[in-house]
């Protein structure tokens, strides 16, 4: 872009992490910049049944249990995705473009039109528009993502229920744009900010339903007393101003009034303890609420190979009540934080009928994924973490009301298990990974692309 001399950007992308990646290079680039993303899918059907990508998933599981046959998994996987887009519910993509509206990086009104939507086609138009209207006036990301546009966007991550890897991402796009997400801060906002739709994976609607239903304008709407209303967009206009035009009608079997909410707290929240002293993400809304405060002994997979090799064992030993441990799943491990975190329910158990149990990692998880399931355990096992030292038979505490996961394992305990410095690459992008990259609290990122880079003190 600065090579080229360019004088504006459209940025386009149409999942989980390009759309991201997208808005933390525009971010930094610091160029007027418009996001358009490129839609959602829409849902299949099977007879009466409506399908998406879940039921591909659910359905593997229940042909690999003998629920249904092959020609069945066959018939669902061939239904569930009809369209192009990115997965229909409220799946990491769609949040991400929910929040990139909430930010103001997207034109007003776009983040939910479907992919093969007519209006989609219009509102690539428009951004082409509106790329050259940012050009003439100068308006750059850093006026747009600003600590007030971030905390707008975390209030409506929580009123739509979205996905945990919307944290990671926002608190990378912030850190380029030079503003600090604080995790203490996501939960006073997350207690003062209700759900209002519920989307799939933990409700009935898709993306097309909320688009229909008056979109994220609407969500937007509907938290304006808690909004801050000056943030200024890349239509030109402060969020105030947009909020002021004329609402269509709203279906409010989709998106709930701020007065009768599904929910009188948002969906995701930070748990701090022994056992994450830098923050963890838990999903509420996907959980079981009868798993919220517990006690459980632990069963630790130390690695992804090690979780394949024994989680379907049938002699492992484990019961509901346990909470199954992943380590080495974080950003400094040799996996690099894939979505591995929703670890499944031990086959015996499986068979057994159980559906949900308590489940932690340094891990992300998908956003079509759901359960009882902490997430970005920080510091991760590979740095060195609290989590490098839990060992089975350990007993840890969930408090979902007192926000706090810990290690009940006495200090003295804890020093008699030293671990083994993980080793330091010689050279090259292996070293520059190991010396730069931040934890799940700072959103993954490079240390050096951030706007204020932390200091060693900081890390």
């Amino acid at each position: 872009m600065h090579s080229e001399c360019f004088d504006a950007m459209v940025t386009l992308a149409g999942c989980d992490k390009s759309l991201p990646g997208m808005l933390m290079a525009a971010a930094r680039i610091n160029l007027p910049t418009v996001f358009l993303y490129g839609g959602s899918i829409l849902p299949g059907h099977l007879g009466n049944e409506t399908l998406d990508i879940v039921s591909v998933f659910e359905a593997v599981g229940a042909c690999a249990a003998g629920m249904i046959t092959e020609n069945e998994l066959g018939e669902i996987e061939r239904r569930a995705c009809p369209t192009e887009g990115s997965c229909a519910g409220m799946f990491t993509a769609n949040t991400m473009a929910s929040i990139a509206e909430a930010i103001g990086m997207i034109l007003p009104g776009s983040a939910a039109i479907p992919a093969v939507h007519a209006d989609r086609l219009r509102a690539a138009e428009a951004t082409g528009r509106a790329a050259m209207q940012l050009a003439e006036a100068g308006l750059t990301p850093d006026r747009i993502a600003t600590p007030q546009s971030v905390e707008n966007a975390l209030r409506v991550l929580m009123a739509i229920g979205g996905s945990t890897n919307a944290v990671l991402h926002l608190t990378a796009i912030a850190g380029r744009a030079g503003v600090d997400l604080d995790l203490d801060r996501l939960n006073e906002i997350s207690e003062t900010t209700p759900v209002l739709v519920d989307l799939k994976p933990t409700g009935p609607h898709y993306m097309e339903d909320l688009f229909a239903a008056g979109g994220i304008g609407a969500v937007l709407r509907e938290l304006k007393p808690l909004l801050h209303l000056d943030c200024m967009t890349v239509a030109g206009e402060t969020l105030a101003g947009r909020l002021a035009a004329s609402q269509g009608p709203v279906d409010r079997s989709v998106i709930k009034p701020l007065s009768d909410p599904l929910q009188p707290k948002g969906g995701l929240i930070a748990l701090f303890g022994s056992l994450a002293p830098k923050g963890a993400i838990f999903k509420r809304s996907a959980a079981d609420p009868k798993l919220f405060e517990k006690e459980g002994r632990a069963v630790v997979f130390t690695s992804l190979e090690d979780l394949s090799a024994r989680i379907d064992d049938p002699e492992l030993d484990v019961t509901p009540d346990d909470f199954l441990v992943l380590q080495n799943a974080g950003p400094l491990s040799a996996s690099g934080m894939p979505e591995a975190g929703y670890l499944p329910i031990p086959g015996k158990l499986a068979r057994a009928g159980v559906k949900d149990m308590v489940r932690i990692s340094d891990a992300r998880m998908s956003g079509t994924a759901y359960g009882s399931i902490v997430l970005h355990v920080t510091p991760d096992a590979a740095s060195g973490g609290p989590l490098a030292k839990v060992r089975n038979g350990d007993h840890i505490r969930l408090s979902v009301a007192e926000r706090r996961l810990d290690l009940l394992v006495p200090p003295d305990e804890l020093a008699r298990r030293p671990l083994a410095p993980p080793p330091v690459p010689e050279r090259g992008y292996a070293l520059l990974y190991r010396r730069e990259i931040l934890q799940a609290d700072r959103g993954c990122d490079f240390n050096f692309l951030r706007r204020h880079p932390l200091a060693k003190a900081e890390l």
